[in-house]
């Protein structure tokens, strides 16, 4: 990684462990910022975010909000949000479900992911949920509009490129995706394992 201009990851001035300052040192070949101070020995390694969507079917109509913030305001999506930092991801993704919608769901499995590379990382993961119950009331905060809709009225819809591109990869999925290992790999961890 070569520094930019504007890269994030070496606009850390101050150690977020212990506040002493940070340098620019070389760590396995790649420039990082590092604290100086010994005892701490910190390293940033980027700012990352992790963000989820939730593909909820009912009846053969899939569950869509409309933003009621930029960006994509104005836009049909699907529900979804971002990780919290103790949170597991597939609580995540039912809690953002229930919160911009009121709908009860359940996760099915992983059903696509978009890596996005820019200041801050960006990985979507897409789930597939199982409705459970609840009719769809927007959060009116995050979203002003929600409702199950076919795809014929999405047609007639401002529904957003990559929602469609989402929408197209859980129809046409050529597998059943990742679905959850119950199994306890790490016994007493709160992992989440995902397997094919």
């Amino acid at each position: 990684m070569s520094e930019q201009k504007g890269d994030s990851a070496m606009s850390v001035n101050y150690c977020v462990t212990c506040g002493a300052p940070m340098e620019k040192r070389t760590i396995d070949g790649v420039e990082r910022r590092a604290c100086t101070a010994e005892a701490c020995g910190a390293v940033h390694w980027g700012n990352y975010s992790i963000g989820v969507g939730a593909l909820v079917r009912r009846n053969g109509q899939i569950l869509l909000v409309r933003r009621a913030q930029e960006p994509g305001k104005g836009n049909w999506t699907i529900p979804g949000g971002y990780i919290e930092q103790l949170e597991p991801i597939g609580e995540t993704v039912v809690r953002e479900v229930l919160e911009e919608t009121g709908v009860q769901s359940s996760v099915v499995g992983i059903v696509a992911l978009r890596d996005q590379p820019r200041s801050v990382h960006n990985v979507y993961i897409a789930f597939e949920m199982e409705y459970i119950s609840g009719e769809p009331v927007p959060d009116g905060v995050e979203v002003d509009a929600a409702g199950f809709f076919s795809l014929e009225e999405q047609r007639t819809m401002k529904v957003a490129g990559f929602t469609e591109w989402l929408i197209d990869a859980a129809l046409n999925k050529k597998s059943d995706g990742m679905r959850k290992d119950e199994l306890q790999v790490a016994p007493g961890s709160a992992n989440e394992f995902y397997r094919l």
